[in-house]
C-alpha cells in the first residue's frame, strides 16, 4: 500500500466525497432531530412504556422481514438513483406526521407506520452508502474518508438534540420532523450534483438472475469467505454481549458512582467527543497498523475500558474509560467497514453490509434483556459490566488468531 499520511490522502479526498459528506451529515443531524422527537412524541400520545418499546420493535422488524431482498436488490440497480428517490420518499414519509397533526388526526399508530416504512428505505439507502465510498475514493483513501463520515455524523448527533431541546421551547413538537424532511432533501440534492456513479462495476449480467439466485450469491460469498465469515460470528457475539453496557449506562452511572442528572449528560458528551476524535485520527492510524490489529485491538481496548469502571467509584474514571470507550467503538466500525468496501466485489457491497446486519443484529435485543436480567438478579451492576468487560476481550483476543486478524493474507 503506498506511504500516504492521514493529512496528505485528506487533501486528495475529491469533490464529489465532500458534496456526499456534506448531505450526509446535514441529513444526520436532521434525523437526530427525529430520534429526539418521536419517543417525546409518543410519550405525550400515550405515556405508555410499551409504547416507547413497541417504537424499537416496528424500526428492527424491516430488517428481518426485508432486510436480505433490499440488501440483494441494490445490488442490481442504479444506487445513486436509489439513494435519491429514497430521501425524496422519506422526506415526505416524515412530513406527513406534521400534516396528520394539523388536521387532527395523529395517533401512535400513524407514527408507527412512519418509523416502520422509514426504516425499510433506510435498509436500501444504507446499503447504496456503504457500497458508494470505493466509487468515490481511491482504495487507499477509504479508511481517511470513512473516519472523517464518522466525524461528521457523531458531530451531527451531539448537536442535533441539543438544537432540537431550544427548538420545542418555541415549536410544536411534530414540526421539529420537517426539520429532518428537509435534511432528506438536501442529501437528495447534494447526490443529484455528484458526477461519479456508485457502481463500479456492470450489473448486466446479474440482472438476469432472479431475487433468490442473487441473495444465494450474496450469502455464499459472506459464509464461505474466511474473513467475513470471521467477522459475522464475531459480530453475532459482540452484539449479543457488548449493549448491556450502554443500555444500562444510566443506572450503572447512578448506582455505582451516584452521578448527577448534568453528570450523566457528561457522560454522553463526553462519548460523542471520544467518536469525533478517534474518527479524525483513524486514519493516520491505519497507515501504522493492520486492519487486523485495529479490528482486534480496539475491541479488546473496549473491553478492558469496560471492565476498568466496575472495580472503582471514582465518576472521573467513568468519564475518562467511556470517552476513550467510544474511541475504540468507532474505530472499530470504521475499520470493518472499510475492510470490508476494500475487500468485497462491488456489485456485492450492498448485500454483504445488509446480510450481516440481518444475521448479527437480532442478537442486540435478546442480549440487552438478559444483561438487564442478570442485574436484576445479582443486585451487582458492576459485576455484570466487569464480566462484559472480559467477555468482549477475550473473545476480541481469539478473533485475532482468526482470519480475520490478518486479513492482508487473503487479499
Amino acid at each position: 500500500m503506498p506511504a500516504f499520511s492521514s493529512l496528505e490522502s485528506e487533501a486528495q479526498l475529491n469533490s464529489d466525497f465532500w458534496k456526499f459528506w456534506t448531505g450526509q451529515t446535514i441529513s444526520t443531524l436532521g434525523s437526530s432531530f427525529t430520534n429526539f422527537a418521536l419517543p417525546l412524541l409518543i410519550f405525550k400520545l400515550t405515556g405508555s412504556a410499551l409504547n416507547l418499546a413497541l417504537t424499537v420493535t416496528v424500526t428492527v422488524l424491516p430488517y428481518l422481514l426485508f432486510g436480505l431482498i433490499v440488501g440483494a436488490w441494490v445490488d442490481n440497480v442504479d444506487r445513486k438513483r436509489l439513494m435519491v428517490i429514497t430521501d425524496l420518499v422519506r422526506a415526505l414519509v416524515i412530513a406527513s406526521i406534521q400534516l396528520v397533526f394539523v388536521v387532527g388526526y395523529l395517533s401512535v399508530w400513524w407514527i408507527y407506520v412512519v418509523a416502520f416504512i422509514t426504516s425499510t428505505l433506510t435498509i436500501g439507502f444504507d446499503a447504496a452508502n456503504f457500497a458508494a465510498i470505493p466509487a468515490l475514493v481511491q482504495q487507499e483513501k477509504i479508511v481517511i474518508a470513512n473516519g472523517r463520515l464518522q466525524a461528521g455524523y457523531s458531530t451531527a448527533k451531539v448537536f442535533g438534540p441539543l438544537l432540537a431541546g431550544l427548538l420545542i421551547l418555541i415549536l410544536p413538537l411534530p414540526e421539529l420532523l420537517l426539520i429532518d424532511a428537509a435534511s432528506f432533501l438536501i442529501s437528495a440534492g447534494s447526490l443529484v450534483l455528484i458526477h461519479k456513479s456508485f457502481n463500479a462495476a456492470s450489473n448486466e449480467e446479474r440482472k438476469q438472475m432472479n431475487i433468490t439466485q442473487v441473495i444465494g450469491e450474496g450469502l455464499r460469498y459472506l459464509l464461505s469467505h474466511p474473513i467475513f465469515r470471521s467477522l459475522t460470528l464475531l459480530l453475532l457475539l459482540v452484539n449479543f454481549i457488548l449493549p448491556t453496557s450502554s443500555v444500562q449506562l444510566v443506572l450503572f452511572a447512578k448506582q455505582w458512582f451516584s452521578a448527577s442528572d448534568t453528570q450523566i449528560g457528561l457522560l454522553y458528551a463526553g462519548g460523542g467527543l471520544g467518536t469525533v476524535v478517534f474518527s479524525l485520527i483513524a486514519g493516520r492510524l491505519r497507515d501504522r497498523w493492520s486492519f487486523g490489529i485495529l479490528i482486534s485491538g480496539s475491541l479488546m481496548i473496549e473491553g478492558l475500558l469496560t471492565l476498568v469502571p466496575s472495580m472503582t467509584h471514582w465518576y472521573l474514571i467513568l468519564l475518562l474509560t467511556w470517552i476513550l470507550r467510544s474511541g475504540a467503538d468507532v474505530l472499530f466500525v470504521i475499520n470493518t467497514y472499510s475492510l470490508a468496501q476494500i475487500t468485497v466485489p462491488n456489485q456485492l457491497l450492498g448485500r454483504v453490509i445488509t446480510f450481516i446486519r440481518v444475521l448479527t443484529w437480532s442478537t442486540a435485543s435478546l442480549g440487552a434483556l438478559l444483561g438487564g436480567f442478570a442485574i436484576e438478579q445479582t443486585k451487582n451492576i458492576a459485576l455484570v459490566y466487569a464480566v462484559v468487560g472480559l467477555l468482549i476481550f477475550t473473545i476480541a483476543l481469539a478473533f485475532f488468531f482468526t482470519p480475520l486478524g490478518h486479513p492482508e493474507r487473503g487479499d
